[in-house]
């Protein structure tokens, strides 16, 4: 009811707008004048808004819509621009990371390389040790255990290549059995001088690995213990000098720059009684460099 009010309020102001406005058409008569209010009231219900009750404009609807496009459009492009400006300063910030990361990688490899220089940049290592052999002393006798000791002196010529001299003995007692002359487990003792060349193949500051190859010569004595009565008479190989050789690959760990345990595995030749005596064994030293580049 209170729409509807207000709504005959709006229309009769209308109507009292419109009757001050032609005054000519009063001249005329009341007649005149109620035709001509009929013909604006006709038209007053296009005039008055939606809201009170006229009908609604098409063109005014369109307005409105362009209008609410345009503000969606507007509302769009911006969201658009503040995420690209956002996400514009992530690409250099990632590329930041990547290099600062790569530096700290440069660094450190940096740092090994400086590392492996200064452990294996010395001339000269010298090593003693001790090791041990599976020696075949007869043509007939069983595998005996020879314990050595071993020192020798490197030259190298740079990180990697070197020329190795060695000097190494072993003792050991030989199992004869029994016999006429009662002795069945005379000692016996072989002296290696040996040299060759050695290569590191692998480096890291704290270890490395080395391969190596030396020859030489084997001195060998089997009848010290046999009190007069000879080594071949006890089925031994004979006392002589003959050829020797060693080929190794050992594991180097460096408790300083300058000091290091070596172990080295190793298959050993020598030609005693005119045969080839295949063994093996290994050796373990500790190494001191000296005399820098």
């Amino acid at each position: 009811m209170a729409i509807g009010s207000r709504f005959r309020e709006g229309f009769d102001s209308e109507l009292a707008s419109i009757a001050s406005k032609a005054p000519e058409v009063r001249s005329q008569g009341s007649p005149h004048v109620i035709e001509y209010l009929r013909g604006e009231r006709a038209d007053l219900s296009r005039r008055l808004p939606y809201s009170r009750g006229g009908i609604p404009s098409p063109m005014l609807c369109f307005r409105r819509i362009a209008l609410l496009l345009a503000l969606a459009i507007c509302s769009f492009a911006a969201v658009e621009a503040q995420e690209s400006s956002s996400t514009v300063p992530q690409a250099p910030a990632a590329a930041n990371q990547t290099s600062v990361q790569a530096r700290i990688r440069a660094r450190r490899e940096q740092r090994r390389l400086a590392a492996i220089h200064d452990t294996y940049s010395h001339l000269y290592e010298a090593n003693v040790g001790m090791g041990y052999l599976r020696f075949v002393p007869g043509p007939d006798k069983q595998r005996v255990t020879l314990y050595s000791w071993d020192t020798g002196l490197t030259r190298y010529y740079n990180e990697r290549f070197g020329v190795v001299a060695d000097v190494r003995g072993y003792y050991g007692t030989a199992f004869v059995g029994l016999n006429a002359y009662g002795i069945t487990r005379p000692a016996i003792s072989q002296y290696d001088f040996l040299v060759g060349p050695t290569y590191r193949f692998y480096m890291q500051p704290k270890y490395s690995f080395s391969a190596r190859v030396m020859a030489g010569a084997a001195q060998g004595n089997f009848s010290g213990d046999t009190n007069g009565i000879g080594a071949q008479n006890m089925g031994l190989y004979p006392d002589g000098t003959t050829f020797a050789a060693s080929a190794a690959v050992s594991g180097e760990y460096n408790l300083t720059s300058n000091v290091a345990f070596r172990l080295s595995p190793e298959y050993h030749f020598a030609g005693f009684g005119s045969t080839v005596q295949a063994s093996r064994g290994f050796t373990g030293n500790i190494i001191y460099r000296f005399g820098k580049r």
